[in-house]
């Protein structure tokens, strides 16, 4: 063979394997890219928290929930900025618990605690109880014990609350929650304000004092 044929076939063995090693190039990064593509809408492909299932997690609600101040002291706002007690003294609903809290000698362990629910009577609540429950709150002792049976530990959301679970109480006992259509409950009281969030508590304002049967 001649050397000008020689050179010739080399030259095209040359070009044949550059076509073929580019078209493998391509390929692969045709590849990569299809891979990378779909890992990265794996990757935000996340199922996200329902919406309405956080309001209701987060929203307050029963009857009595416009009874106090829009703004300040007392609000929902300003609520949330105070502990439990300092916060119950300025809403308009809670001023005979903080008052009983208070004469109970609670007031500097309930503000100091962290992440607990309190099932608050509202002042009305106090109002309607019998004369020999009444007898019992005079006592700071008994005033104690009664309002500790309305104190469990962590914030309870309202969806805990409506499964009907039993909730140890620091008054040694326990109460439990219900839902019946959109009303809930403790006991056999009425949730008449609930999900009410200060510094330190979740609360609850009930429409009956809760005694505890020991």
């Amino acid at each position: 063979m001649r050397i000008k044929d020689v050179d010739a076939s080399r030259r095209t063995a040359t070009l044949a394997g550059a076509a073929a090693a580019a078209v493998l190039a391509v390929a692969a990064a045709g590849c990569g890219s299809t891979s990378s593509t779909a890992a990265g809408a794996a990757a935000t492909h996340h199922p996200m928290p329902s919406h309405s299932h956080a309001m209701t997690e987060t929203a307050r609600f029963g009857s009595d929930c416009g009874m106090g101040p829009a703004t300040g002291m007392g609000s929902f706002h300003g609520m949330s900025m105070d502990p439990v007690v300092t916060a119950a003294k300025h809403n308009p609903l809670l001023t005979s618990f903080a008052a009983d809290v208070k004469m109970a000698g609670l007031t500097g362990d309930l503000n100091s605690m962290h992440a607990f629910t309190v099932f608050a009577p509202a002042n009305s609540a106090f109002a309607k109880l019998p004369a020999n429950e009444m007898d019992m709150m005079h006592s700071p002792a008994e005033l104690a014990k009664i309002l500790k049976y309305h104190i469990v530990s962590g914030r309870v959301t309202p969806a805990e609350l409506a499964h009907g679970m039993a909730l140890p109480t620091l008054e040694g006992g326990s109460v439990k929650g219900s839902k019946m259509g959109s009303v809930y409950e403790v006991n056999n009281a009425q949730v008449i304000c609930g999900n009410i969030q200060t510094a330190n508590a979740t609360v609850y304002v009930i429409n009956k004092v809760l005694v505890p049967m020991h």
